[in-house]
């Protein structure tokens, strides 16, 4: 799973300079499949699925504004102001890796910056309560916690989740909960944490795309995660670089 997180760290950032006013979703979809492809590495996204829905298209989900999380790569160019969430997985080897992280399309507003920190803090807050022999519930409660004490809410519907030779397995990781409930947490456990934070009502929608997440009442949202294994008792992240 080093390898396979260490692709998507590096397509993350790749991503993330990319970033500017007037780029489409598309041309960020394109560098991040070049690049996990030049690793040996498949793109872990790109044409999966759900029930109800056609396959995913793309290799990155780009999710702006008000697009919560799984915004569909396309002609859509950025503008500035607005914030872009961009989620990527990889899979080498058998094994996944799964990061995101929101960016700022050249100045965006304080409230904007404000959202975007709560979150990302919140996950680095989450990622340390994830100790041997506690309980899952602490990451969620740190993570609802510092959030709602921004001002901000949790999305209810959507949750982080383990990860390792399929993208998507237990245990679930809601972003809400309750300290010392939920499963013991333990050595060997491989997790994606990922707070998704909204700056208004945590009510979410799904577009008629039957992927993209939005916010009920338009108002924008946020999205960092980390791939990270509990080892000798504590967290290690691997999806740095």
């Amino acid at each position: 799973m080093r390898e396979s997180c260490r692709i998507v760290a590096e397509t993350l950032q790749l991503v993330k300079r990319s970033v500017r006013v007037g780029v489409t979703t598309l041309e960020l979809d394109k560098i991040a499949e070049d690049y996990i492809r030049s690793n040996d590495a498949i793109p872990a996204f790109k044409g999966y699925s759900q029930a109800g829905s056609f396959d995913f298209p793309g290799t990155i989900c780009s999710s702006i504004d008000d697009e919560v999380v799984h915004g569909i790569p396309g002609s859509r160019a950025l503008k500035e102001g607005e914030i872009i969430s961009i989620d990527v997985g990889a899979k080498k080897n058998g094994y996944f890796g799964d990061a995101a992280l929101t960016v700022a399309v050249g100045n965006i507003s304080e409230a904007k910056q404000k959202l975007m920190k709560a979150t990302e803090d919140s996950l680095y807050l989450g990622i340390k309560e994830a100790v041997a022999g506690a309980r899952l519930g602490n990451i969620s409660h740190a993570v609802q916690a510092h959030c709602e004490a921004q001002g901000f809410s949790v999305v209810r519907d959507l949750c982080g989740h383990g990860v390792g030779k399929r993208l998507h397995e237990d245990p679930s990781i809601p972003n809400f909960g309750r300290r010392d409930s939920g499963p013991v947490l333990k050595n060997g456990m491989t997790l994606a944490i990922e707070p998704m934070i909204n700056m208004g009502d945590y009510d979410v929608r799904v577009a008629p795309d039957g992927w993209t997440v939005l916010t009920a009442d338009g108002l924008p949202s946020a999205h960092f995660e980390h791939t990270i294994v509990i080892i000798d008792g504590n967290a290690e992240i691997l999806t740095v670089c």
